[in-house]
């Protein structure tokens, strides 16, 4: 059983930072450069939105490499793509992760759960790493039972 960490921590995919930061400079300067050299029948309003719509992508991508889990004394902050979410220790029931998902989902109190982007289960290892420092947390900090 792993120990739960020394609070406060985070928990960020790796991966997915580098590719959608990595992919978001491409796509903008790539978006410029076609602005620049596109046929001369293109208006400054087309070339701007070319770089506008570049922009828009880079937007989209670093909205999904901001996702993060955040713990504290008081609880977690859930930071998703679009969402954050910020919850009490009590809140939290328990932290699930089975083989080929995406990211765990934390089962909450009120009867619904909540998906945990910011643990990526791409990153097999690490993600199991992040996975059971949470689960020793909310196991610690909660008001979850044990597992038996």
């Amino acid at each position: 059983m792993t120990d739960a960490p020394a609070l406060p921590t985070e928990w960020r995919p790796r991966t997915t930072r580098v590719v959608a930061y990595a992919t978001a400079g491409t796509i903008v300067l790539g978006m410029i450069v076609l602005a620049v050299v596109v046929a001369p029948d293109f208006k400054l309003v087309d070339r701007l939105l070319m770089v506008a719509f570049g922009l828009g992508i880079a937007w989209i991508l670093h909205m999904l490499a901001r996702c993060r889990v955040a713990a504290d004394e008081a609880g977690l902050t859930v930071v998703n793509a679009f969402r954050t979410r910020r919850l009490e220790w009590p809140e939290v029931l328990d932290v699930t992760m089975s083989v080929g998902e995406p990211w765990p989902t934390l089962d909450l109190a009120d009867g619904t759960s909540l998906g945990a982007m910011g643990i990526n289960g791409a990153e097999k290892g690490l993600a199991a790493a992040q996975v059971a420092e949470l689960q020793a947390l909310v196991r610690q900090r909660g008001e979850a039972p044990d597992p038996a």
